[in-house]
């Protein structure tokens, strides 16, 4: 956690982008940044699933592994989270996690942090309070929490929404520990918020958002023949982001993108399978069960030709 946490400095605070798949990593670690975050709200809409309920432990867990080989400090947004999935993405290779209270009891969020900290003491916990998020605020309720989650043995607080110069100020001033502020456009720059003692600057579904929309714009502009932006990553740049051999898992098969022949097995080949049999993929673990299998017979000495359809 040292180095990570040596990232929250004062005066020179951690700028965090947040991204939701390997792409939008890569394209940030291009860009030079030492350390990024994961978006639910990007990992959940891209998978077609709603943030904040509890629906992307999987594809969390899977981007964790994946974003882990890149050469930067990786912090994951487990939503409310669990001492269990905090140790699966720190096993997986996050430097830290960030846990939101969602607005319920404090004492029940601080207890879980105490939890996660104790089993996991090197992991930056990141304890988030909904006070300000999508609603109103309430200052006096906000250093309640930060407080008490700081006492618990947070290594940061965050309070997204938080917009206000003075109550920035006084949740800086509540904690010892790391403020993180959501930036937010047009209410926010860098240098007032660093000024103001806040030393984590996350950037949540911004650039999820951004993406979408510049997504929308181009095909408008290739629709109504207006100009596309010139400065696009090339083909071959993006391409090379991922080498040939490389391993990163495939999120929606879970085999490897170097598909290794599957272990069918004799009776499979001679058309005699009738049960479900393994697949394992390029780490030889098994990835799935195959679930039907059509046969068409070659004619006597001739290997069958079969197929198969699986399951994770």
């Amino acid at each position: 956690m040292s180095d990570f946490s040596a990232l929250h400095r004062a005066g020179d605070p951690l700028i965090l982008p947040n991204v939701w798949d390997v792409a939008s990593a890569r394209c940030l670690v291009e860009a030079g940044f030492r350390a990024l975050g994961t978006t639910s709200l990007g990992v959940a809409a891209a998978a077609g699933l709603p943030d904040g309920a509890g629906a992307t432990a999987a594809e969390t867990l899977r981007l964790t592994r994946n974003l882990a080989k890149l050469p930067v400090h990786l912090t994951v947004d487990i939503e409310t989270g669990s001492v269990g999935a905090a140790v699966a993405v720190a096993e997986a290779g996050a430097a830290g996690v960030n846990m939101e209270d969602a607005m319920g009891p404090a004492e029940a969020h601080a207890a879980l942090l105490r939890s996660v900290k104790r089993e996991l003491p090197q992991l930056f916990v990141n304890a988030r309070t909904d006070t300000y998020w999508q609603r109103p605020g309430d200052l006096a309720e906000t250093l309640r929490r930060v407080r008490r989650y700081a006492d618990a043995g947070a290594d940061g607080v965050f309070v997204p929404g938080l917009a206000e110069p003075t109550d920035i100020a006084a949740v800086v001033a509540a904690v010892d520990v790391p403020v993180n502020i959501l930036f937010l456009p047009g209410q926010h720059t860098i240098a007032d918020l660093s000024q103001l003692g806040v030393r984590r600057i996350s950037t949540g579904s911004l650039l999820f958002r951004a993406a979408l929309a510049a997504c929308a714009d181009t095909a408008l502009a290739v629709r109504d023949g207006l100009a596309v932006r010139p400065d696009l990553p090339s083909y071959s740049q993006i391409n090379a982001w991922s080498p040939p051999g490389d391993t990163v898992t495939d999120e929606r098969s879970r085999t490897c993108r170097a598909l290794p022949t599957p272990a069918w097995g004799s009776d499979l080949v001679a058309g005699k399978a009738n049960s479900a049999r393994s697949l394992r993929g390029c780490d030889g673990r098994r990835k799935g069960h195959i679930v039907a299998v059509r046969r068409r017979d070659a004619g006597p000495g001739r290997r069958s030709d079969t197929a198969a359809s699986w399951l994770p």
